[in-house]
């Protein structure tokens, strides 16, 4: 386990209106004069990470104004082939030539990507705002006016040197969402700031990042700080992101949120990853075994339990609780890692990485939220998951959260127990009828293969509701392993919660594997 880091105290000073108007003001302005064709140098103030505070919580006491910074065709109609072929000059890029061991690589906005973000720099205590201007990019195939004025940004990447040639390992764009990776793996599992009424009947709301700010790195410390200005409807924030990039990339997150009216429904270190299908729910006609860059939903509670939830695209929309009390972590996590088990050569699912949530300081009770949307694309993160506090949060509330990202190959903790190696489901048998399912469940670990440690092993397995029959087990020491078959008939009920545990003399020695099955 790492080191816990403390949560930010950030002073709080008097509230710097003057900045606070002067940031609302450029969101919701018109669209200037054209940008000149070299951008000019904004002048330079310094720099105070406790102003962005007072900012948030000065703008939770103002009603609400959306920004306005429309954007015109052709980039509000792009197609999004299109759209990826606007390149930002890699000569124009942040510190390009100033061996910080990062680069910031600006992204236009335009197709999905509509909203501005304002960009500042921050080198030696002092901030400017990154000023835009057409000769900042290579337009491609896109025909551009010859004036279009100062459409801002809609993100940025953040690049480093990986084997002798610049990589990326985050981007941060539309809204608040943003996504790291580690060294060589592919970009996957999408990572918000901030979610409100998720799957909520009431609709969900989408809080955004307006401004954002980008210190200057070293090259001897390996990480980049940033920080965020956060906005929305019901709730403002300030964020501080501490980056460091590896075999696990790791990411600090620590925000201050002001609620502007009440807040009942909103999530923390919200996450979602693409499940088209797998060997659980093989209800897709393709030559592919599997599809997906989330295996399931991996939860360590403040019991010190290990849950393991696999995830399923299901026919309807599906939301399950796991009520909880000082979560200890919890995370999308991507267990298969061989080609054999996707064959997929373009999206290379085996690639993508696990996001893995350590929380810092106690966050009380709660419940690890988890939706499943029913999807037919590929591109669509359709899982997704967020720790949801009991208590909301009343207008004129303010409360802080601090954890930490692990965007890895593997979580760092990891349970001291037989894990799940794999789950399958199918029809029972062709006289059982549709709804009697049968389920195999693989166990693997070092405790399976000691006798001395587990002379007897059983299977401790429920349906709720339903009727559980025929379970079987096959227990192979030497392959360090155990295979639990049961089936289990639902009836005439829509949903039926399984739970499987593996025993040895009244004691756990697996991870707990749940599962909710519906028609």
């Amino acid at each position: 386990m790492y080191k816990r880091r403390d949560l930010l105290k950030l002073a709080v000073g008097s509230v710097a209106a003057a900045v606070v108007e002067s940031t609302t003001a450029h969101a919701q302005s018109p669209i200037p004069s054209p940008a000149p064709a070299t951008p000019p140098v904004p002048q330079a103030q310094s720099f105070d990470s406790a102003r962005i505070l007072d900012m948030a919580r000065d703008l939770a006491k103002r009603p609400y104004k959306a920004p306005n910074a429309p954007l015109g065709d052709p980039f509000a109609s792009l197609p999004h082939d299109l759209y990826v072929s606007i390149k930002s000059k890699p000569d124009t890029h942040i510190w390009k030539d100033a061996n910080t061991g990062f680069v910031i690589e600006p992204l236009h906005r335009g197709s999905i990507f509509s909203a501005q973000i304002q960009i500042h720099v921050v080198e030696n205590g002092f901030e400017r705002k990154l000023a835009y201007a057409t000769d900042l990019f290579d337009f491609g195939k896109v025909s551009i006016p010859s004036n279009i004025g100062d459409l801002g940004f809609s993100g940025f990447r953040i690049l480093r040197p990986i084997d002798g040639r610049m990589s990326e390992v985050a981007i941060f764009q539309g809204a608040s969402f943003f996504r790291a990776r580690a060294n060589h793996q592919n970009f996957g599992v999408v990572a918000r700031g901030l979610s409100i009424r998720t799957a909520d009947p009431r609709g969900e709301e989408t809080p955004s990042f307006r401004a954002i700010w980008i210190e200057k790195p070293t090259l001897a410390s390996n990480a980049i700080v940033m920080h965020a200005l956060l906005d929305s409807e019901s709730v403002t924030g300030a964020y501080r992101f501490t980056l460091r990039p590896g075999d696990a990339t790791i990411i600090d997150t620590e925000c201050t949120l002001f609620a502007r009216t009440n807040v009942d429904h909103y999530g923390i270190a919200t996450m979602a990853g693409t499940y088209v299908f797998g060997p659980l729910d093989r209800r897709r006609d393709d030559i592919r075994p599997a599809a997906h860059e989330v295996s399931g939903l991996q939860i360590l509670n403040g019991a010190h339990e290990w849950l393991w939830r696999p995830v399923s695209n299901r026919e309807t929309l599906q939301v399950s609780a796991f009520v909880d009390s000082s979560p200890q972590g919890f995370g999308f996590l991507q267990r298969e890692r061989g080609f054999s088990q996707f064959q997929d050569d373009l999206q290379h699912w085996e690639w993508r990485p696990s996001l893995w949530i350590e929380p810092i300081g106690d966050w009380g009770p709660g419940e690890v939220t988890l939706v499943e949307i029913p999807t037919d694309s590929e591109v669509n993160g359709n899982m997704i998951a967020y720790w949801r506090a009991r208590q909301p949060l009343a207008a004129g509330a303010e409360v802080s959260y601090a954890y930490r990202q692990f965007w890895c190959w593997q979580a760092p903790n990891r349970p001291p127990l037989a894990q799940v190696a794999g789950s399958r489901s199918g029809r029972a048998t062709a006289q059982s009828g549709a709804r009697r399912r049968r389920f195999l469940v693989d166990f693997t670990g070092d405790v399976i293969a000691d006798p001395h440690r587990s002379p007897e092993i059983n299977a401790n397995l429920t349906a709720s509701p339903g009727a559980i029959s025929s379970v079987r087990t096959f227990l192979d020491r030497e392959r360090k392993s155990m295979r639990v078959i049961f089936d289990m008939d639902a009836g005439s009920e829509a949903l039926s919660e399984l739970r499987l545990l593996l025993e040895s003399q009244g004691k756990p020695i697996s991870e707990t594997w749940l599962y909710r099955w519906t028609p």
